[in-house]
């Protein structure tokens, strides 16, 4: 499955999602205030049937129906009008920014784990570039993906090299309060090849890295394909986790299609202490609206406990 592209297919009827859809004054359609314990963010699309074909009208839809966070991971190639007016909005409704990615991901060249200054460099240009889009949009976090494995070279080359162009980046992020967050994506069925693929790796890195500006992305749907364990795995690395991620599996989809059990894992990270953003990275397991109103009743209902 392309990461980026997360409107699926299928059929449910309004009435199994349990929620109903009048319209508001405005005109846009309602399904009731929900109130959840976490930042569930929703990204641009998921719920365009209802909210409409805009960025702008589906983030007051996002807000009307009681999600309280919204992330995009192409914020960096909106035009810079757009970044700011997606920034203000949020900021009107009360909204936090999660994630965008910082820079142009090497899905298939070992960019920064070959140690090559040319790549490296180009990285930190796109991260100071990513500096000025967080301010427009009032972002945090922001995601990095080191690239792919450098074949010819011993591992723990690499993770000094990616250690390496990371502090480099982190010094460029401190001052402003921003953190990078890394992202292990599993190497089995989305993204064979790539450097960061397991919690492990990542927490070493982010221990090497030293900075507050550099935390882990904890992708449940990518650590349940990659490693299991899922629990046991965030009490591990939870003092450099800095946001998390959803979709069920398989079908990266939203909970309750697959086999995660998301009310305990929502449960057992709002009780450890957090607080942050948790991105809505899946897709509709239904079309049009009746799936839409699925996503948002499954939701209500793993945000029980």
């Amino acid at each position: 499955m392309n990461r980026r592209n997360f409107i699926q297919t299928g059929a449910l009827g309004v009435a199994a999602a349990g929620l109903s859809s009048p319209l508001s004054a405005e005109g846009r359609i309602k399904v009731g205030k929900h109130t959840f314990k976490h930042h569930y963010a929703p990204h641009e699309g998921m719920f365009r049937h209802h909210g409409g074909k805009e960025v702008l009208d589906q983030l007051r839809f996002i807000a009307d129906t009681g999600f309280t966070a919204f992330e995009d991971n192409g914020m960096r190639g909106r035009p810079v009008g757009q970044q700011q007016a997606i920034g203000d909005l949020l900021a009107q409704l009360g909204m936090t920014m999660g994630v965008f990615v910082a820079h142009n991901i090497a899905w298939n060249d070992a960019n920064l784990a070959s140690g090559d200054s040319a790549k490296r460099d180009q990285f930190l240009a796109e991260v100071r570039e990513s500096v000025e889009v967080a301010k427009r949009c009032n972002a945090k976090w922001m995601t990095v993906v080191p690239g792919a494995l450098d074949k010819r070279l011993a591992l723990d080359y690499q993770t000094a090299n990616v250690v390496e162009a990371l502090r480099r980046a982190a010094e460029i992020l401190e001052p402003h309060g921003l953190i990078m967050v890394l992202e292990p994506l599993n190497p089995f069925r989305d993204h064979p090849g790539l450097f960061l693929s397991r919690s492990p790796q990542a927490y070493l890195v982010c221990r090497a890295v030293n900075s507050p500006s550099c935390k882990i992305l904890f992708d449940i749907y990518h650590q349940q394909i990659t490693e299991g364990n899922l629990i046991p795995n965030i009490e591990k690395c939870w003092d450099e986790i800095a946001y998390f991620q959803i979709g069920d599996n398989p079908g990266r989809n939203e909970p309750s299609t697959g086999e995660i059990n998301y009310r305990r894992v929502f449960e057992f990270i709002y009780k450890k202490g957090f607080r942050g953003v948790l991105g809505m990275e899946h897709g509709n397991s239904m079309p049009d609206k009746a799936g839409e109103l699925a996503v948002i009743n499954a939701y209500v209902e793993a945000d029980k406990f």
